[in-house]
């Protein structure tokens, strides 16, 4: 075989289909397109969902509940073998993960998560958000974490809704208590009441 002798295997090259060359083209007069209709005219394009005018699916069906999706954040995630690309002592920041290749965008929130194991030393860590064992792998490895508080005010802002939960539980216990006992020092002001009346209609008997 020889260079002038290699062609295309059949069937892999196919001349392009020429609309609009009039009868004699093959694809008659109306260039493959039919007579009249929506589908005929220029400019015609059908986007997604669309049912021929009529109120589509995603229109007609009911939207009940809550979806958390506006208000969550979203974070890259990072695992600790991930961080195996960088060099010992480096400065792991959004901006130096994504010119290593781990992030796609040094300006959108990131997690350090604790899959993997970490090989490189004495990293400076600053990111969004982390898991704890993430935390603490990095700090036996002789590293840094530059914002710790990240991660303790989430802790503490749950400790807080607990706090505040368990106050409530007692002040409403304390209230029955105190309703309870209302009622029973009413119940025994009654009773040595009508003792007394019926003790003056003796004595007047």
């Amino acid at each position: 075989m020889k260079l002038n002798e290699l062609k295309p295997a059949p069937g892999a090259k196919k001349a392009r289909r020429r609309v609009g060359r009039g009868i004699g083209s093959g694809n008659g007069k109306t260039a493959g397109r039919g007579q009249k209709g929506q589908k005929s005219r220029s400019g015609y394009s059908k986007g997604p969902g669309w049912e021929g005018g009529r109120s589509n699916l995603i229109e007609r069906l009911p939207k009940r509940g809550f979806n958390n999706n506006q208000f969550r954040t979203f974070y890259q995630l990072v695992n600790l073998s991930d961080l195996n690309k960088l060099e010992d002592g480096s400065d792991v920041t959004g901006q130096t993960l994504k010119e290593a290749g781990i992030v796609r965008h040094a300006n959108r929130p990131i997690k350090l998560l604790g899959n993997g194991q970490l090989d490189v030393r004495s990293l400076s860590v600053e990111l969004d958000n982390y898991s704890q064992s993430a935390m603490d792998a990095v700090q036996a490895a002789g590293g840094t974490i530059r914002n710790p508080e990240v991660k303790a005010t989430k802790v503490v802002e749950t400790v807080s809704e607990t706090v505040v939960a368990e106050a409530v539980t007692e002040t409403v216990a304390e209230t029955v208590v105190a309703e309870t006992v209302v009622e029973e020092s009413s119940e025994v002001v009654e009773t040595v009441e009508e003792v007394e009346a019926t003790d003056d209609a003796g004595d007047e008997a």
